[in-house]
């Protein structure tokens, strides 16, 4: 029996410094969805039938499909960047800390 090739999507995921569930978030699809497509549980012909649209058009993916969300940005402000996802999962690890707001005014010496 001819044994299907895993997908790369875990070492790429890995090497974007994304968790499953990140992804799955940036994707749009579950996190179950990702654990499977990276195991080889479930297949991904649909992403190779896209690969083989730009192969033949001589394209790139984005210029083949013009992405239209369905809800208006009015309605669901969606995350546009990786430290957007962090920030709404609660993943963002903190870089650098708060500056404290209230400091004391400078002590004035008396003669």
């Amino acid at each position: 029996m001819k044994q299907k090739a895993k997908p790369r999507i875990a070492f790429l995921r890995e090497k974007a410094g994304l968790t499953q569930l990140e992804l799955s978030r940036l994707v749009g699809v579950t996190e179950s969805t990702i654990q499977n497509w990276e195991s080889g549980r479930t297949g991904t012909d649909h992403i190779d039938r896209i690969v083989k649209f730009c192969k033949a058009l001589g394209c790139q993916v984005d210029e083949l499909i013009d992405y239209v969300s369905d809800a208006t940005d009015e309605q669901t402000a969606k995350p546009t960047s990786l430290s957007d996802i962090r920030n709404l999962l609660g993943t963002e690890e903190a870089t650098q800390a708060v500056p404290n707001l209230e400091s004391p005014e400078p002590s004035r010496k008396s003669k």
